[in-house]
């Protein structure tokens, strides 16, 4: 009997978690701007994905993903069809046309254009909360958020996301323990990156290598806390303000930001207060009554 108890408690508390009903007009709005965001990615902050038409072949080294895949070895052509592709669905994807159809598209686009841009030598972990995110959020049927309704559907699929952005900075601190071991901690390694990059704002720590060694713990505890932005009410938007200020920091110190991982934080924030210009929506989704929840609003 107190196993079954317990069991059961268990199952709803994860239910709970994975599926309390959230506004659908927060993914209807998120959406949009993630969709809009992938303009700035692929023409400004990664414009150097592009360059690798001129890349010799012998530099790529499919990722894994890439060859379980078996996607081919990247020509010009295809790194050109590839982005011209993407630019293009992602902006029907933003006006809201079709969006279950043109997000998938979106998510297998950018995956790919991720592929070839990762298959060069370099893998940056801050996309892996907004392949998450494009990945889910065509999964929600969004012909109520007119109305104001929240779905256990839209729940899940920010879940996911907000579960994403945990785990990028909490595995981030596995890594640097994997891989530098105590020595990131108790090495010089903020001190390198500001002589590598520091700004103004960062030369008075070169006198004071102390204050960069407590920042590494912080970054670190900063990292292994992270569950915390799950934690719904104060402390939650406690520590996404406090995700907010670590990022300004990085970037006013030593000009490192991760612009797609900092866009994923939106899954916390409440967005359906935002009033954008209305989009036209695809016809009618069958599965779309089903999904609503009226029960009530969970606020993360």
């Amino acid at each position: 009997m107190m196993f079954n108890h317990v069991r059961d408690r268990l199952v709803i508390a994860l239910r709970w978690f994975w599926f309390s009903p959230l506004p659908v007009r927060r993914v209807v709005v998120l959406r949009t701007i993630l969709y809009a965001f992938i303009f700035v990615d692929v023409l400004l902050t990664t414009r150097w994905v592009a360059a690798h038409v001129d890349a010799p072949q012998s530099f790529y080294q499919p990722l894994l993903v890439a060859r379980l895949l078996h996607l081919p070895r990247p020509t010009p052509g295809l790194i050109v069809a590839v982005e011209v592709a993407l630019l293009l669905f992602a902006g029907i994807a933003a006006l809201g046309r079709w969006p279950r159809v043109t997000g998938m598209v979106v998510f297998f686009l950018y995956l790919a254009w991720m592929l070839i841009a990762m298959s060069y030598g370099k893998v940056d972990h801050d996309r892996f909360a907004f392949l998450v995110a494009l990945a889910v959020l065509p999964t929600v049927p969004t012909r109520q958020e007119s109305e104001g309704e929240s779905s256990e559907a839209a729940g899940w699929a920010l879940r996911c996301i907000q579960v994403a952005v945990v785990l990028t900075y909490f595995l981030a601190a596995f890594s640097k323990f994997r891989y530098g071991g105590l020595g990131w901690l108790n090495g010089g390694t903020l001190m390198w990156a500001v002589l590598r990059r520091g700004t103004l704002f960062a030369e008075p720590l070169i006198d004071n290598p102390w204050m960069l060694h407590v920042g590494q713990y912080m970054v670190v505890g900063f990292e292994l806390a992270s569950p915390l932005l799950l934690v719904p009410g104060r402390i939650g938007r406690w520590f996404l303000g406090a995700a907010v200020l670590f990022h300004l920091v990085t970037f006013a110190t030593i000009t490192i930001i991760f612009l797609p991982h900092i866009m994923c934080l939106l899954a916390f924030v409440p967005l359906e207060r935002l009033r954008l210009p209305r989009t036209r929506e695809a016809a009618p989704d069958a599965l779309g009554a089903a999904s609503v929840a009226r029960a009530g609003v969970y606020r993360s």
